[in-house]
């Protein structure tokens, strides 16, 4: 029986083509799938590096490019081009199997001469050697070839580097990019290497050990396995939903292992496919399950509505067989903590859930000038959530010999006994009026749980981990009986918008040896995610759990435009050039829908959204009513979605970073500076929204954050 493969960029191009032509080449590579391909005339070419690749045709037009085995019935779809592009391609390039990984790899041969003589002219003059400090033997173990050793030992730097994106193979590729940014060997070999070696695909039963067969298991990632003609539909059906197929060794590694003996966590840049794997990890956890487990009985969820709706359409995407989706049930942290509440016995009338921030600290202030305290609202509401809620504080003995660490003004015994009478205070207004914050319904729910000993679901998967507070983590731990699989964590501690502190061992969550970093973006282009990277200069979150989170390694496989930075006069001009880009946008092909605007304030987007309407674009802002077109939407709302082209508008002095988020340094410095990093991460977070072009305006001055990256220019007139 024949062997199937479909690399990643033949569905990729497959997606751009036309669909009479879409169809003739399922036709065509249907007859493979069905081991029907018997005459079938894969067309040999002069002067080819490799002979086993061959070009088939689609229509007079297109052809294909394949990759036949040289023994043994295995094929690998490689590209879908016009013909003559389709035979220059299959002349200049040829299949290899990587020493370390055993997969295979496509080279461009041609290219690679090409780069290796400019080198050479380049190191005549330039003594520098970015490989220097690292031996043929260390490079060799790594699955660095020997054709490919000479080019790299004349880089003299990772600019040059990474001008060989497109020319090396992948897997040395993403080798060298983690050498070169720092990483060891050792974890190359364990996050890289060892992930391509372990996660090879079955193979169809028949084939021969080794050669093609074998080499197309071991390019997980780039390489999918096809079992038939009802699986290439499926797979051609929905060819811009790749993630649903190619998962690279590292996700799949993780999203797939039988079974891990406790929490684990999986961390990465954005872009990397935290989602996809905690998706996929969902979904075998939801197939493992006998057949007579309730429906529901895995929660997915994770900290806003629009989020919990992308995971919900992306897991009817992956998951078609609709008795297996049943049994994964996706709703916010917040909405399952109200639902918990509201059904526990003796709950009593569901309370009143204050979720407006200002409305929290308007009562703050109220209680603090009631008591004739001068602790500022904005302090008040930090230390309850911070320290009382955080470390599960319920008097004022615990209170007063609680470690404070985090925040930034030291309170003496004195000082502490005051601001508890207005904690005591508040939270005793807050139960007279019968309401509560969403942290304090997760605080009673958890309690809830725990009273009845009540475990609701058998895994729960955490989208976003890095927003979650330390309360919702109890709610959470309370949701699902320790063990096996208990709980899945996904996040970026780069990504946290809200500034909670969390150590996930103090709350009994030990992730310890079971934690993965994905450092691969397949959304972002290269020069997006540099650009954006840039603004972090010297940030290095925690990790949540004792270490530090480290961006070395992280790189894209897909290049594009520069980033386009742009400053104006006043607001109306900003507004009135972002109109401008957006219909350039749309009359270049990208649709309204595929469009993002990102602000800082809701008052922002509102004027933006009117002026897309009325410039005659279909908008319509995050939060409201659907309506279809450009989406725009706060920073916060922007987190977890993707579109073609962002536009960030807004990013000038004295609305990002926004003044009212920022607690005054005299009032605490430690809490100033978290601040102003939940600012700046909420920017990357809506610059890394982009997947193929990116603009970042401002009027007025520009902020702060820019500073990296905008050198002083005039504004444009």
């Amino acid at each position: 029986m024949a062997t199937l493969g479909m690399h990643r960029d033949f569905l990729m191009e497959f997606a751009a083509l036309e669909k009479p032509v879409q169809r003739r080449v399922f036709e065509t590579f249907e007859k493979f799938a069905e081991a029907t391909h018997t005459g079938v005339h894969l067309e040999k070419l002069t002067n080819q590096r490799d002979p086993r690749i061959r070009t088939i045709r689609i229509t007079d037009f297109w052809r294909g490019v394949v990759l036949k085995a040289d023994r043994g019935d295995g094929y690998l779809l490689l590209k879908v081009l016009p013909h003559d592009k389709a035979n220059d391609w299959a002349c200049k390039h040829r299949a290899s199997v990587n020493a370390a990984t055993q997969g295979v790899e496509i080279r461009n041969d041609v290219a690679l001469e090409r780069a290796s003589r400019s080198l050479r002219v380049l190191a005549a003059n330039e003594p520098r050697r970015l490989f220097a400090d690292r031996s043929d033997k260390v490079l060799r173990s790594l699955g660095v070839d020997e054709e490919i050793l000479p080019i790299i030992r004349l880089l003299p730097d990772e600019a040059h580097l990474e001008a060989l994106h497109r020319v090396l193979p992948e897997q040395q590729f993403d080798v060298l990019v983690g050498l070169a940014s720092g990483m060891e060997p050792a974890e190359i070999d364990r996050e890289i290497v060892q992930a391509y070696a372990r996660s090879a695909a079955p193979t169809s039963v028949g084939q021969p050990v080794g050669g093609l067969v074998s080499a197309m298991a071991h390019a997980r990632g780039r390489v999918a396995l096809v079992s038939g003609p009802d699986e290439l539909l499926e797979i051609l059906e929905r060819p811009f939903d790749a993630w649903r197929i190619f998962l690279h060794p590292a996700q799949y590694r993780v999203a797939y292992r039988e079974s891990y003996r406790g929490p684990a966590r999986v961390t990465g840049g954005p872009g990397t496919g935290k989602t996809v794997v905690a998706l996929h990890r969902a979904y075998h956890l939801a197939r493992r399950l006998p057949v007579d487990t309730p429906d529901g009985s895995i929660l997915l969820t994770t900290f806003s509505e629009d989020l919990a709706a992308e995971l919900e359409r992306c897991l009817a995407l992956l998951v078609t067989d609709e008795r297996i989706r049943a049994k994964v049930r996706v709703v916010t942290v917040d909405a399952l903590a109200e639902e918990v509440l509201r059904r526990s016995p003796g709950g009593g009338a569901p309370p009143k859930v204050l979720f407006r921030q200002d409305a929290v600290l308007a009562r703050w202030g109220r209680v603090a000038r009631r008591l004739g305290v001068e602790f500022s609202e904005v302090f008040l509401d930090q230390e309850w959530r911070q320290v009382v809620l955080a470390q599960a504080i319920e008097n004022r003995e615990q209170y007063l010999r609680a470690p404070r660490t985090g925040r930034g003004r030291a309170l003496g015994s004195a000082e502490r006994a005051r601001l508890w009478r207005v904690v005591a205070a508040f939270e005793e207004e807050l139960l007279e009026a019968g309401e509560l914050t969403f942290l304090q319904v997760c605080v009673r729910a958890a309690r809830a749980l725990d009273e009845r000993g009540d475990r609701p679901f058998r895994h729960v998967v955490v989208d976003e981990s890095q927003d979650l507070h330390p309360v919702q983590w109890r709610f959470l731990r309370a949701l699902v009986a320790a063990g096996p699989d208990d709980l899945f964590l996904a996040g970026d501690p780069h990504q946290r918008i809200y500034g909670n502190k969390v150590s996930l061992r103090s709350l009994g969550i030990q992730v310890v040896g079971r934690s993965s970093r994905l450092r691969i973006n397949y959304r972002t282009t290269q020069e997006i995610l540099s650009w954006s990277a840039s603004l972090l200069t010297g940030e290095r979150p925690d990790d949540m759990d004792g270490g530090e989170e480290s961006l070395a390694g992280y790189h894209s496989t897909l290049h594009g435009a520069h980033p386009e930075v742009r400053g104006h006069l006043d607001r109306a001009e900003e507004i009135r050039a972002l109109v401008a880009r957006v219909e350039e946008w749309t009359a270049s092909g990208v649709s309204p829908a595929d469009i993002g605007v990102a602000v800082r304030t809701a008052r922002l987007g509102r004027d933006v959204t009117q002026a897309l309407e009325d410039s005659g674009m279909p908008a319509h802002l995050l939060g409201d009513a659907p309506s279809g077109g450009v989406r725009v939407g706060t920073m916060h709302r922007m987190k977890g979605l993707e579109f073609r082209c962002v536009a960030v508008v807004g990013v000038s002095d004295g609305l990002l970073p926004m003044p009212g988020a920022v607690t005054p340094q005299d009032t605490d410095p430690l809490q100033h500076r978290e601040d102003l990093s939940s600012e700046l991460s909420l920017l990357f977070v809506a610059c890394t929204r982009a997947r193929e072009a990116l603009l970042v305006s401002w009027h007025g001055t520009p902020s702060v954050f820019l500073e990296p990256v905008v050198p002083a220019r005039p504004l444009v007139r």
